[in-house]
């Protein structure tokens, strides 16, 4: 079925390990984001509305202490903006992902300024 314009190969594997091909993992994540972002439209909604799904580069170094106390602390109290402030300080960079129809998936840099409650 074609997405975005976009529809897999008839053999869409990998021609070395026989997995999926680049476009088969990029066709899937366009489908998981287009769900994920209808839920809105139930009574089920993201909080965050667009700036929900993030994807940070972290070193490995704020793996074990520093990642697990911000998340148990988001849980916690659901405070948003004081997760995303915290995820700032200690990542090297993190974006939004989206993804609009007829448009690939978009990843915005998240700044400072979005953090703010």
């Amino acid at each position: 079925m074609p997405l975005g314009g976009r529809s897999l190969p008839k053999d869409a594997t990998k021609q070395d390990a026989g997995g999926p091909a680049q476009i088969a993992s990029e066709l899937a994540l366009e489908l998981l984001l287009r769900i994920w972002q209808r839920s809105d439209q139930g009574p089920l909604q993201r909080e965050a509305g667009q700036g929900s799904l993030l994807m940070a580069e972290l070193g490995m170094e704020h793996l074990p202490e520093d990642l697990p106390r911000l998340k148990a602390a988001w849980l916690t109290t659901g405070d948003s903006p004081t997760f995303r402030r915290g995820l700032l300080a200690i990542t090297s960079r993190c974006w939004t992902v989206s993804v609009a129809k007829f448009e690939p998936i978009t990843f915005t840099t998240l700044e400072a300024s979005q953090t703010e409650g």
